[in-house]
């Protein structure tokens, strides 16, 4: 064991922690999903709510690399819809953070990541014309989505499913995703720093540790994507997901 920013680890944690950033690099870049699997990694080093303040600053530190390329491509209309329903999601699931242990925490994790995986293989079968684009929708995803980031930082698939009935170009699809969670993810770190209390100058100088790991995970994310055939990368992130479900909740 040996102390690093007040954090006492060894090297295998060490290596783990920086595998967690190279999954977020590698999630916003394309390989989607693969961020659930980097959820419960962190949570059983950390713990539930302290992993989630420690993996904000490296979601957020993926997220200027994406928007960085993709921010051309962003859909305001769609974004304005999101915000307000999702900054609401937000408190709600401060509120419920700030009510729970933290084996419950982990818990509400597992559900939302098997939820996840549920949405997922639905989104492989389902008729997607059929997918509403109503206002109400939007409300509702943003609430679950603003919900579920907050909580583990989960909210890939919701966000993934709302998207998917707006019928986005691809590179209008990533470039909104971008910007909606670089500018949600920046609207939950003062929640975590003064509420939850998860997010301080020694979980920050941590999180700091995996930018080279974030910026190789994008680069190794951009090669997966050009190299793995569509359905069989679906079916491996929705494997991922269902293993990862697995860990949080067993």
């Amino acid at each position: 064991m040996f102390e690093l920013f007040s954090y006492s680890l060894n090297y295998d944690q060490l290596g783990l922690l920086f595998l967690v950033a190279l999954f977020i690099g590698m999630a916003k870049a394309g390989v989607h999903g693969i961020s659930l699997f980097a959820v419960p990694i962190l949570a059983l080093i950390f713990g539930g709510k302290a992993s989630s303040g420690l993996m904000l600053p490296m979601l957020i530190m993926a997220d200027l690399f994406a928007v960085k390329y993709y921010h051309r491509h962003a859909n305001w209309s769609f974004l304005i819809k999101l915000f307000p329903s999702a900054a609401i999601g937000v408190l709600i699931a401060t509120l419920i953070g700030n009510s729970i242990d933290d084996a419950v925490f982990k818990q509400i994790m597992g559900y939302i990541i098997i939820a996840s995986l549920a949405i997922m293989l639905w989104m492989e079968t389902a008729n997607k014309e059929k997918i509403p684009d109503y206002l109400w929708f939007a409300i509702l995803m943003g609430t679950l989505g603003g919900i579920t980031t907050m909580i583990g930082n989960l909210a890939g698939s919701v966000m993934a499913l709302y998207l998917l009935s707006m019928r986005l170009p691809k590179n209008e699809y990533i470039g909104t995703a971008a910007w909606f969670f670089l500018i949600i993810n920046l609207f939950k770190v003062p929640f975590h720093i003064w509420s939850w209390e998860t997010i301080s100058v020694n979980s920050f100088g941590l999180s700091l540790l995996g930018l080279p790991f974030i910026a190789l995970g994008i680069y190794v994310g951009i090669q997966i994507v050009k190299r793995v055939p569509d359905k069989q990368y679906r079916w491996l992130v929705i494997a991922m997901t269902g293993l990862a479900a697995g860990f949080m909740l067993f």
